[in-house]
Parts: structure tokens; sequence; C-alpha cells
């Protein structure tokens, strides 16, 4: 998804301030009633799990007691929702509004949204609603060339752009956040989670995977009429958690080796384009069999075959195959990855930047959270780097939400979920 530039603004806990400079956002859906947060617990029960209770590869997490962790993800979920949670495309529906987008509403925002939902169901019992509105809408908008996968883009007015095509990262997650929903609602409602979710799975393998190179296209829409970019593939999409998801909701074993082939990749290209950093660029190109960095702009913007603003996901993605599966391959590559960004930044969180050649150089100083924020997932995975995990994690509990900064602050709270404990595998 390209990026627009940022506008000024932030919210904290719900509500926003010193905001300027903006045009008029669709309206906000008023905050539904939330039940109390729970009485704080008797100190022996303060201290956090062992990582190994929630996730059995996990070799750490934060520090701070598991009630300061979830009082801070509910006090961001909040806040979360009250800037980027809108109700203004028709009756029942809801959509995650994204103001740094090309376009306010995109499908990588409302499969967040979903998963977010979802996640949060045992937290905050207003979730469903919103849930099956966001689901409303993703119904609302098929692509025109596959209706079990969503229209990638619409505008102020609810109407789709960019030619109704898909995007695949979104279909991903919206398919995933289904799953969840079975998990957490069962599918005997308005809607059958579970049976949704199939259908865009099927979808989602049937048109969204180049079927020489097993790696996820960039959407519905690319095919070999476009030679360059039926080669291509972004590495934000390469999310083998959800392809081990996909393959036990299915009982579909294609599953397994489109996994196993991303996991490839991420090792070739770490072995032979990254050797000293680990870092993925935002887009690779097969070739002969193998995968390399794309040269150039290709789809977004110069930094595309660098580590931009789609491959900072990476160390989220990665890790959370980490510590949910135990892969050795995932586990070798954020470690890789964490190692050097302890290295560069010297535990320091504010020290990374928002943009790295291959190599390491930094070419973007900002510090935004769509880069560090990841990197707490990477760093459950390296028993030594306590230090490291905690300082993250303390700079996104003390963080605020900037209302014109959908992308950074969506990524931080799906992190915030995965770090506390309540990231579900379904």
């Amino acid at each position: 998804m390209r990026r627009v530039s940022r506008l000024a603004g932030v919210v904290t806990a719900g509500v926003l301030v010193a905001s300027s400079g903006c045009t008029q956002s669709p309206a906000p859906v008023p905050t539904p009633s939330l039940s109390p947060s729970p009485a704080k617990p008797a100190p022996s029960q303060q201290t956090p799990p062992s990582a190994s209770t929630i996730y059995p590869f996990a070799a750490i997490r934060p520090s701070a007691s598991q009630p300061a962790q979830d009082a801070a993800l509910i006090r961001y979920y909040r806040a979360w929702q009250k800037a980027f949670v809108r109700k203004q495309c028709g009756s029942g529906q809801y959509q995650v509004y994204a103001p740094d987008a090309d376009y306010p509403f995109v499908a990588e925002a409302q499969g967040y949204g979903m998963v977010i939902t979802a996640s949060m169901a045992n937290r905050e019992p207003s979730t469903k609603p919103v849930f099956d509105g966001l689901l409303t809408y993703v119904l609302a908008h098929p692509s025109d060339r596959h209706p079990d996968l969503m229209a990638a883009e619409q505008d102020r007015a609810c109407h789709d752009r960019g030619g109704a095509s898909s995007a695949t990262d979104g279909d991903m997650d919206i398919a995933y956040g289904l799953l969840l929903a079975d998990v957490m609602w069962g599918s005997e409602g308005r809607y059958d989670y579970r049976a949704l979710a199939s259908r865009r799975i099927h979808s989602i393998k049937a048109n969204t995977v180049h079927p020489g190179s097993n790696l996820m296209l960039l959407g519905d829409w690319s095919g070999p009429d476009d030679p360059a970019l039926y080669r291509t593939s972004r590495t934000s999409d390469w999310m083998p958690q959800h392809f081990t998801a996909f393959e036990k909701a299915t009982k579909d074993p294609d599953w397994s080796a489109i996994r196993a082939s991303h996991r490839r990749a991420v090792a070739h290209i770490q072995s032979r384009y990254s050797p000293g950093t680990g870092l993925l660029p935002d887009f690779v190109e097969s070739r002969g069999g193998n995968v390399e960095p794309v040269r150039g702009e290709v789809l977004e913007t110069r930094h595309d075959g660098d580590y931009h603003f789609n491959a900072c996901r990476t160390p989220w993605r990665l890790g959370v195959d980490a510590i949910t599966s135990g892969d050795k391959s995932s586990t070798a590559a954020v470690r890789k990855i964490n190692a050097w960004f302890r290295e560069s930044t010297g535990d320091d969180p504010n020290r990374v930047g928002s943009g790295y050649t291959l190599g390491g150089e930094r070419y973007d100083p900002d510090r935004d959270n769509a880069f560090w924020a990841p990197l707490a997932v990477a760093a459950m995975t390296d028993r030594t780097g306590q230090r490291w995990l905690d300082a993250l994690w303390a700079k996104m509990a003390g963080s605020t939400i900037d209302p014109a900064n959908y992308f950074g602050s969506t990524i931080q709270l799906q992190v915030m979920l995965v770090v506390t404990g309540h990231w579900t595998a379904p």
C-alpha cells in the first residue's frame, strides 16, 4: 500500500488533541460502553507468565506484570478505536480509516481491524458488533475479478477505486480474522465465519499464489500478461503462521508447501543479499528458481528493494511463526534481524530509523513505530535480550496514538497483542 504524507495530532486514551491541517475526516464511531478493567490481582499474581506457558517457543516476555501489560493494551486499543474505527458507508457497516494511504479505506486496514477486534474479544466484550460491521463492509466490496476476495481500495464516498481488484495481505488477514471469530464466538449467528474463511482461503490460494514459485502474488490482478510484476512478491505478505492456520482450517496440504517456499526464500535473501543484517527488501523478484531484491521503483517507491514500509513488518510476521511453531528457519531469520538491530542501536529503540538498505545504511532517521514496534516480537526469541525487549515494551506502553498514522499505530497494536500473550493461533 502506497503511503501518503502524515498529518499532525495525537490521541491519548481516545481523546483527540492538537490536530491541525487535516482535511475533513469521516465521523468517528462513538466509543461503545466498555467493561471496567479487572480488579487488581493479589501481588502473587502480578508476575508475567513464563514465555513458554503462552508461546511454546518464545524465550522471553516483557518483565512488566501481566496486569500492567493488559492495562497498556486496553488503553492503546481504546485510543486506536477512537482514532480509526468509522461508521460511514451504510447501515451496519464499520470501517478502519487509513488517512495515510492513497484512499481512506483499504483492504489491509479492514483485515487488520478484523484480527484486532476478534483478538480483543476476551478483554472487550463490545468488539463483536464492530467485527460484524467490518465483515459487512468487506462483503459489500468484493474484488471485481474474484468475489471471495476484497477490492483493495475505496474512496471517501465508499466507492471502489484502483480497478476494484484485490491486495493479497488484506485478504490473508480477513481470512485469519474470520478463523479467530469462529474460535471466539462460534459460527452459528448472523455469519458463518468458518465457511466464509474457507471460501476466502481457497480463493487466496487459487488466485494470489504464483503457481511456479509458490510465493504470494501482489493481488488477484497479477498475471502472466505483466511478467515483471507476476514474478514480484511483497515480503510483508510472507506470513508463515497464517499459512499454518489456513492448512489447519482447510486440511489442504498445499499450504505446507507454500509455507516452506516462503521460509526458503527468506533464508536465501538473508544468505545472499543481507548476510550482515538479515534485513529483507519490500519486494523480491523470482528468477531462475531463486529470489532477489527488486531494483529501483517497481510498484511503490524507489526504496522497493530496501527495508522500507513493507518489509518493516517482517520481524513481527516471521517472529510470530518462530514463537508459535518453533520453526528453525523462521527463528534463525528473526534472530539475525534482532541481533543486528541490537548491535546497531545499542539496545535503544529510539535509535531505530524508518528505512535501511539491506547492508544496514539508515536513509531515514524518522522513528516510525511501524519499524521499531515489530522488533519486539523478534526480541522474544532472544534469551539474552531482556533489556532490549523491556525497552521496546516500555516505549509501546508509554506511547500515544497519532490519528494521522493509521499504519504504524495499527501495527503496534497487533505487536502489543503478541507480546502481552493475547495473540491466538486458530
